[in-house]
């Protein structure tokens, strides 16, 4: 009865619901760390050559450097869930940002690499912050009707960030594109002080009254709000009243399937080798014979608008279309490479490796941008209830991190143990998630949240 009670509600809900100036301030300042944080990762492969001979870096020192990125987001997804559900998603935006803003000062004023370092690892304390509130933050304040899409805005920006940061290298050096990486993180401070806060985030700590207040700014001052107002407030009294929302109640039965959904998506998207590929892309090209600048830069080309794409097909194809059709290109894309590979160990045309290698790293980019590298974050966003959504959120970006970091180091192993194999791997993973998608991932297009989370807890 409680199931039907709060699933039902909410879908009386107009599917349509008025976009104002404030919800787009809202959705742009979420996406102003997402800037941040593809900045971030964008920026050591174009500043290399410049900071290590203006600080007489080895290349050991430079490898830290850059990897210590991760290392920091695995510290910031560790508290993410804790500090978003503590202080509210509108405090932890500023937080993650003062660590991008402090992160970049420390590289612009570097003197030594252990500015640098600190500098690195506050840039990753806040990304790791950032990927899991800002997907949080956008699925809690936009209606069902472009929830999807919103939130696949905030996660398409870091790939734009990402490429503009690789061209920008060609023009700054690398003080000047630190100067460049901070810009954001400053425009997001001013644009929080006029956003605000989730309304789910109000109604889970007791702050009832301002529920309303805050959807009125979001919806405008003409749109009848009380209804939602009232339904999310019961639907998160109802949730609390289930379970004391300790850290292991997310390991409860009746949690299982939204934990599976969010881990399991997330642990495959990254072990279909995403962060191995771009890390290592250069070394791919030049493996198999390509032109290095060319197939990177068109590499960076590619994914700009496919992500954009990707956007507009959220909330159209729904969220299990969109990732399966993706996931088999990446699959097919991971095969080619593979299968140019092969044919270099083998001694066949050289030509053909490099188109093969090519073509399989282009068509891999577009569909990993165009819907599976941003549903996961959709789809964790929209599963865990208000009450286990701070735990949930951690394990599923802690996962992340840690599978980033597990893929990018083991990599140029791999690949020196067996290039083919490696992506013949790959290929594999990727049509594992098909699989993973058909049997276990809901639709969540055009839902409500509270529908979404009722579907997919056993509530007792």
């Amino acid at each position: 009865m409680e199931e039907k009670l709060l699933a039902g509600s909410m879908s009386k809900l107009a599917n349509t619901t008025p976009r104002t100036f404030v919800l787009v301030i809202s959705i742009f300042a979420a996406a102003c760390g997402s800037i941040a944080y593809g900045f971030s990762v964008g920026y050591s492969s174009p500043a290399e050559a410049g900071i290590m001979d203006d600080l007489g870096l080895s290349l050991a020192d430079y490898s830290a450097f850059s990897s210590i990125l991760t290392l920091g987001g695995m510290i910031g997804a560790l508290i993410s869930g804790r500090v978003a559900e503590s202080v509210g998603r509108r405090v932890t935006m500023w937080l993650l940002e003062l660590c991008f803003i402090i992160g970049w000062l420390s590289i612009i004023f570097a003197k030594n690499v252990w500015w640098l370092n600190a500098g690195r690892l506050l840039m990753g304390i806040g990304a790791g912050l950032h990927c899991y509130v800002a997907p949080i933050y956008v699925a809690e304040i936009t209606p069902k009707n472009i929830r999807g899409g919103s939130t696949a805005a905030v996660t398409f920006t870091v790939s734009c960030a990402f490429s503009v940061m690789f061209f920008a290298g060609n023009f700054f050096t690398w003080r000047k594109l630190a100067v460049i990486g901070a810009i954001p993180s400053f425009i997001q401070v001013l644009c929080i002080f006029f956003i605000p806060e989730s309304p789910r985030w109000l109604a889970k700590v007791g702050k009832g009254k301002e529920v309303e207040a805050s959807l009125r700014r979001l919806r405008g001052d003409n749109f009848d709000v009380s209804q939602e107002a009232d339904e999310i407030k019961e639907y998160t009294e109802t949730s609390q009243q289930l379970t004391d929302s300790r850290f292991l109640d997310l390991f409860n039965l009746k949690y299982a399937h939204s934990l599976i959904v969010g881990v399991g998506l997330m642990l495959l998207v990254q072990f279909a080798g995403t962060d191995g590929i771009s890390s290592f892309a250069g070394s791919i090209f030049k493996a198999a014979g390509c032109s290095t600048g060319f197939a990177s830069t068109m590499m960076a080309m590619i994914q700009l608008p496919f992500a954009a794409l990707s956007v507009l097909l959220m909330d159209n194809t729904g969220r299990r279309p969109l990732l399966m059709v993706t996931a088999t290109g990446a699959c097919l894309g991971s095969f080619l490479v593979g299968l140019g590979f092969l044919f270099q160990d083998y001694q066949q045309s050289k030509q053909l490796t490099a188109t093969l290698v090519l073509s399989g790293i282009l068509v891999y980019s577009a569909c990993f941008s165009a819907g599976m590298g941003g549903t996961p974050w959709v789809i964790m966003s929209e599963i865990f209830p208000i009450n286990i959504k701070g735990p949930g959120g951690t394990i599923v970006t802690l996962g992340n991190w840690f599978s980033s970091w597990i893929v990018t180091y083991a990599f140029n192993f791999l690949f020196q143990w067996s290039s083919p194999g490696v992506f013949f791997m790959f290929a594999f993973v990727c049509a594992s998630i098909v699989l993973f998608v058909t049997k276990l991932v809901p639709e969540t297009k055009g839902r409500t949240l509270e529908e979404i989370q009722a579907s997919m807890t056993l509530l007792q």
